[in-house]
């Protein structure tokens, strides 16, 4: 009878424990994992950090606008060749992809829709700050990202139709019309400012290049780290997520930039069309799956967008790393072998002048 008590008392104790393991407002709780509910101060720090980094990166995209020429911008836009690489990259490849690693890796229904949706959505601004790091074409890029963000109205919901069939209704997934509108006004205006400051007063519009540069390299980092911070309760998502985020992003870089190479591309604007092609919007999927999916299923899906962020990023960051080690060395090979040729022309000029008594003709100047 003693033993029976002290079991009774053992239990209560390991229910009282329990229960304070996992608090009583919890929406979802699976042993010590719990999501919570966003309390009202984590929705007010979100409300304000989102609108200042919104503001920041209007001001980002303004600077951006400033190294953007209107007739190369315009020449896009009338002979658009790179433009639709880019789209059948966006809109062709990413989804594609996304489709055949929930096939490899047999993700769950509701994964395999939250791969997919990553996949279907247009490409990030943040692809045009590192295009500029890595010398790429902005008229290009800053056209990408615009024609994909207006394009996406269109395409996500064609190729979330075609590619969730086998998993789930398309129609239940919410498109957030007005935050794609938002992200489309929020890239046209800014940038359309920096276009004008850039046609007239291009010796300011360098200026503010490079501090909106500088900027933009900070507030990529800043916003990783935010949605890191922000992040409201623990819990444990599947390894096979954390595999697929990490290999998509890098799919995204190495097939763009290959099918740019054959569509017959510039390295610069392949190295566009790269970066375009694997930094998605994962803000706009994140808002996707919150207004279409139930919390028990957020909890196995709503991880994956802070992973793929993540990770492109950091393949990004290598991306650049690897382009600035290999500009030195070309810049420092190229510029030893102009100033060899140019100790041999003035050799072979002076030599030359001795013999016509000094004279130098003004084409060897």
């Amino acid at each position: 009878m003693q033993t029976y008590l002290l079991s009774q008392q053992f239990n209560a104790r390991s229910l009282a424990e329990n229960s304070t393991a996992c608090p009583a407002n919890a929406t979802i709780c699976n042993g010590t994992s719990c999501v919570l509910p966003e309390d009202n101060f984590n929705k007010t720090l979100s409300i304000i950090l989102s609108t200042v980094l919104t503001i920041m990166l209007a001001l980002v995209m303004f600077s951006m606008g400033c190294n953007v020429e209107l007739k190369k911008f315009w020449g896009h836009i009338k002979r658009p060749w790179g433009i639709f690489v880019g789209f059948l990259c966006q809109f062709g490849i990413m989804p594609l992809t996304a489709f055949l690693l929930s096939l490899i890796f047999n993700v769950l229904p509701v994964q395999a829709v939250v791969v997919l949706i990553m996949g279907c959505c247009p490409g990030g601004t943040a692809s045009n700050v590192i295009a500029y790091w890595v010398d790429g074409d902005m008229d290009l890029s800053i056209s990408m990202t615009t024609c994909s963000t207006l394009l996406a109205m269109g395409m996500m919901p064609l190729c979330l139709f075609v590619y969730t069939k086998i998993w789930t209704d398309s129609n239940a997934i919410v498109l957030p019309y007005d935050s794609i509108g938002i992200s489309l006004a929020a890239l046209i205006v800014p940038v359309s400012f920096g276009i004008y400051v850039n046609h007239r007063w291009p010796s300011k519009a360098k200026i503010i290049l490079k501090i909106g540069s500088i900027v933009g390299a900070i507030l990529i980092v800043l916003i990783a780290v935010v949605g890191g911070i922000l992040y409201k309760g623990s819990w444990i998502i599947s390894p096979k997520l954390w595999i697929i985020g990490t290999i998509f992003p890098a799919a995204g870089y190495s097939l763009g930039f290959f099918l740019a190479r054959v569509a017959g591309l510039s390295w610069h604007r392949c190295r566009t069309v790269s970066l375009e092609t694997g930094m998605q919007n994962t803000q706009l999927c994140s808002t996707i799956i919150q207004l279409s999916f139930t919390p028990e299923q957020l909890e196995l899906m709503f991880t994956f967008p802070l992973i793929y962020s993540i990770f492109q990023l950091l393949f990004a960051l290598l991306i650049l790393g690897g382009y600035r080690v290999y500009r030195r060395y070309r810049v420092k090979t190229k510029t030893d072998v102009e100033k060899t040729e140019e100790k041999e022309d003035s050799k072979s000029t002076s030599s030359h002048a001795k013999i016509n008594g000094g004279f130098v003709s003004n084409e060897t100047k």
